[in-house]
């Protein structure tokens, strides 16, 4: 009897140890957000959904979608379904409280993913609020999985020389360092490839 009760003890130890190392290792695989989170202002929401043409048969995503706010407005304003993809869980789980109190969770859905993992292959419109060197990663990853024709909208920040088809700035911004962010915006279409 007492080497069944120190037989069951040391195996529920062992178990304990196991998914706490599972945990860890979980924890340490994790990959760290590659650009801080900055919100997008309202106006520069509206700004980035209107280059883009938004449309209700449109699906947009949102890669670094932070709180949501962008494929929440596409189906608050324009009826869209969107996904959001953030690597940090705590911006997602933001994401889909919003969602809920904007009344559009049957719309929109957020994925917790890198967005170099990510399949966003059935996008129509898709909104960037990243780093330069982030979007110039990601840039093969948009031409090579996106269908032609595919608007690509991004916040600040260009693609090197993808030249943009378009590039609209916010009216009154001034040359300081807090205007700098979310007045700029540049729109790209994934352009047809040969053979297709």
């Amino acid at each position: 009897m007492r080497y069944r009760k120190a037989t069951a003890c040391a195996g529920l130890a062992v178990l304990v140890l196991g998914v706490s190392l599972a945990a860890a290792q979980s924890s340490l695989q994790r990959r760290q957000p590659d650009v801080p989170y900055v919100p997008t202002t309202e106006e520069a929401v509206r700004a980035m959904l209107k280059l883009a043409d938004v449309k209700q048969a449109d699906i947009v995503y949102d890669l670094g979608c932070g709180d949501g706010r962008i494929v929440i407005a596409a189906a608050k304003t324009y009826g869209a379904r969107g996904v959001g993809i953030d690597i940090d869980p705590d911006r997602i789980r933001e994401a889909k409280e919003n969602a809920k109190k904007a009344g559009v969770e049957n719309l929109v859905r957020f994925e917790e993913n890198d967005l170099f993992q990510a399949n966003f292959r059935e996008a129509t419109v898709v909104t960037l609020f990243l780093l330069p060197s982030v979007n110039l990663r990601l840039r093969p990853k948009l031409l090579q999985e996106l269908k032609p024709g595919t608007r690509v909208v991004s916040n600040t920040f260009d693609m090197g020389d993808w030249r943009p088809e378009k590039e609209q700035s916010l009216p009154g911004a001034d040359d300081d360092e807090a205007a700098y962010l979310s007045h700029k915006f540049f729109l790209w279409r994934i352009p047809q490839r040969d053979g297709r």
